[in-house]
């Protein structure tokens, strides 16, 4: 056909619109030689209009629009070769979903097949006994060491949840999990053939009979042993979700760190997330086992308050039927009242801070592990600092299962290394100061400053080994603490520095003496009014003594070496987030 007599199809680069609404007419133009082409192909003439010059401020006549113009043969070359790709990338996808509706018809045909497969359990085998899957006592579970072995290995019934499983052409492997640990189970033969087999999902609860077999020469799994499932039940209600909505689709190790929170529900059956909680749980036991070892007492203060420890700043209001009341920033002021008739005592319980801080070692809420100390001395408070510490990590490195888990999640952890350094807050402004590390506002540390969070973890993490850092300015510690006795502008106070976190444990010796109480409350500008429980302590037989609060969750972030404290606790709460 003539160019004359081809329809003509018209593209303004200024006024056109690439829609299937317009037509291509000079009336209702494309934009794109391209999309123009997708619509008519070769069977058209493409005219095409470039972009309308811009008249100056001082014309005083609208310039004629520019004329239409062939288009030229290097974009229509392009353009064809465009739409050749758009016509076979459609044929590939029409391709590919042919191929995948006859793919899902096939597998609805093998499901609907496997449906109508029934299995029962064989009445002619031993009787399973129930047993969790870490349970491996020789004298009730014994295993076949193959086929050929003529005594048999125990036949047991096991329950948990599909942790992972892996499909092959004539068997199928799951490594199950109830929380106490795994099983890999073996299933063949019509097992395979069911329907809950076929469609089965990770985190799926399953009920499994079988006998219990050594794992082949070479091969691996929990404990060296395997189930070889005869039967099994999901009963309804068990399934876990598939497809779209398969845990793995909707967490993994790529997902967004906020979305994963949001998920936290799911995110702790993950591997290192139930690592890092059995850690806790360990790491807890052995707080509670090195107190009662060292005869402190446990008590349970309230977590409604009416006055304050750490400064007003961090308190949460709320109101307490009429009254002004608070969330507990620190059990301590109540330990302390408790030394008199208890003696040494401590307390593993929530504290609060609304600090409107994001770094990855604050939480709203978190445990605090705290302990007050009677008739003591400074001295005396950091060696038991050392002790407890080191003593509850040899209790939690005792349990193999534990020192495993830590194992995975920090490969390069040590034991640290006693005594712990002891750093002045004077030398500590000195050493800032030789390696160049500024404090907030980009100067030299001077005394006075605060050490900041950043300064503090490079000063550890260069160090490499736990600090006392002590005797820290008046100023800039709690109303309670007394001065040195050496230094009236400091304080007997503590901070346990770790490499990688920072700040883990504060701590002083505790004002005894009624006149220096009173003057500290004056000092800070507090009414000691309300604290007359309080007060009433340097009353009544006072003594002096000392005590600390140590962050459960900082603690866990150094010893299994995770980066945020927020993934040490079940469900953190930190500004902004009190979900789910």
């Amino acid at each position: 056909m003539a160019d004359s007599q081809k329809h003509k199809i018209y593209i303004d680069e200024a006024e056109g619109i690439d829609e299937t609404t317009q037509d291509g007419s000079e009336s209702k133009p494309y934009k794109s030689l391209q999309f123009a082409y997708v619509q008519h192909e070769a069977d058209a003439e493409y005219l095409v209009r470039k972009t309308a010059p811009v008249d100056p401020p001082e014309a005083t006549e609208v310039s004629a629009p520019p004329e239409w113009q062939p288009a030229p043969k290097s974009g229509l070359k392009k353009a064809a070769n465009y739409a050749a790709s758009l016509k076979k990338k459609a044929a590939r996808a029409e391709a590919d979903a042919a191929k995948k509706k006859q793919e899902d018809q096939a597998r609805a045909k093998i499901f609907e097949e496997a449906k109508k497969v029934g299995i029962e359990e064989d009445s002619s085998l031993p009787k399973a006994i129930k047993i969790r899957l870490d349970e491996k006592d020789p004298e009730k579970i014994k295993l076949r060491k193959g086929a050929d072995d003529q005594e048999r290995g125990t036949r047991v019934k096991v329950f948990g949840r599909v942790h992972r499983e892996r499909k092959q052409k004539d068997v199928v492997f799951i490594t199950l999990r109830d929380g106490y640990g795994f099983m890999q189970c073996v299933l063949t033969g019509q097992l395979i053939k069911t329907y809950d087999i076929l469609t089965l999902a990770r985190e799926t609860s399953i009920e499994l009979y079988g006998e219990l077999y050594e794992v082949p020469p070479g091969a691996h799994a929990p404990e060296n042993r395997e189930l070889h499932v005869d039967y099994f039940v999901i009963h309804e209600g068990w399934k876990a979700a598939g497809g779209d909505e398969a845990i793995t689709n909707r967490i993994s190790k790529d997902t967004d760190h906020s979305i994963l929170m949001d998920m936290r529900h799911l995110t702790l059956r993950g591997d290192v997330a139930s690592s890092v909680l059995f850690v806790r749980d360990a790491v807890e036991f052995a707080f509670h086992q090195t107190y009662r070892e060292t005869k402190l007492r446990k008590v349970s203060p309230p977590a409604l308050v009416q006055t304050q420890v750490e400064g007003g700043a961090t308190l949460f209001k709320f109101d307490y039927y009429g009254q002004d009341a608070f969330l507990t920033q620190s059990s301590q002021l109540y330990l302390e009242t408790c030394l008199p008739s208890m003696g040494d005592v401590y307390c593993i319980e929530k504290s609060f801070r609304a600090e409107k801080s994001l770094t990855r070692r604050h939480l709203s809420e978190y445990t605090h592990v705290e302990a007050e100390l009677d008739f003591i001395t400074f001295s005396d408070l950091l060696d038991h600092l050392e002790h407890v510490m080191c003593r509850v990590l040899e209790i939690t490195l005792a349990d193999p299962i534990i020192a495993g888990y830590i194992k995975e999640l920090n490969p390069e952890f040590k034991m640290p290394e006693r005594p712990f350094k002891r750093m002045k807050y004077t030398d500590a402004i000195e050493w800032l100061n030789e390696h160049d590390i500024l404090n907030e506002e980009g100067k030299p540390h001077a005394f006075g400053d605060d050490i900041a969070e950043a300064a503090e973890r490079k000063m550890t993490d260069i160090i490499n080994r736990p600090i006392f850092l002590t005797h820290f300015p008046v100023e800039i510690k709690a109303f309670y603490m007394p001065k040195d006795k050496d230094d009236s502008r400091l304080t007997e106070s503590v901070d346990c520095l770790m490499p990688g976190v920072g700040e883990i444990v504060g701590g002083s010796m505790r004002i005894y003496k009624y006149d220096e109480l009173m003057a500290a409350f004056k000092r800070e500008g507090l009414d000691p009014a309300p604290y007359y429980w309080y007060t009433d302590q340097r009353k009544y037989g006072s003594s002096p003594h000392g005590g600390y609060g140590l962050g459960l969750e900082r603690f866990l972030a150094w010893l299994c070496k995770q980066h945020t404290v927020r993934d040490c606790c079940l469900y953190p709460r930190y500004m902004g987030r009190c979900t789910p």
